[in-house]
This record gives C-alpha cells, sequence and structure tokens, in this order.
C-alpha cells in the first residue's frame, strides 16, 4: 500500500466491506502499543457550524447573549 502526496491511502475494498465503510462512512484511527486500528466512528460530522448551538440558545436569552455564542464558534 502506498501513501500518497496528500497522506491518503486507499483502503482494499473487502476490508471496507467488512467493515461496512461507504463513502461519507466517518472513520477514526485507535493506537494500541504502536498499533494502529481503523475504526468506524459514530460521531457526525457538523456541517454547519451553527448546527453546534442548536438546544443551546433559549427563548430567555438576550440577542447580545445569542450573538456572543455565535461569536465563540
Amino acid at each position: 500500500m502506498r501513501v500518497t502526496i496528500k497522506g491518503q491511502v486507499t483502503i482494499p475494498r473487502n476490508v471496507r466491506e467488512r467493515l461496512g465503510i461507504i463513502p461519507e462512512t466517518e472513520i477514526d484511527f485507535q493506537e494500541d502499543n504502536g498499533r494502529f486500528y481503523i475504526v468506524k466512528t459514530t460521531k457526525h460530522k457538523i456541517t454547519n457550524k451553527f448546527e453546534k448551538l442548536r438546544g443551546i440558545a433559549t427563548a430567555k436569552m438576550t440577542t447580545n447573549e445569542i450573538m456572543n455564542l455565535t461569536r465563540k464558534i
């Protein structure tokens, strides 16, 4: 297996099939005693930075408080 200039590798088809990895699947690498393992993650990629604020702002907050939250992301 060869690493590209961008640091990318192609995960072999049989490995992708066994792990259930399809396009857009989030994966992670875990290290154990110097060995790395590919694992599917349950994390969902946040596509919109404002989605991070979902459920944080309340009706009791002032406009300034909400704006301060948005400036922090």
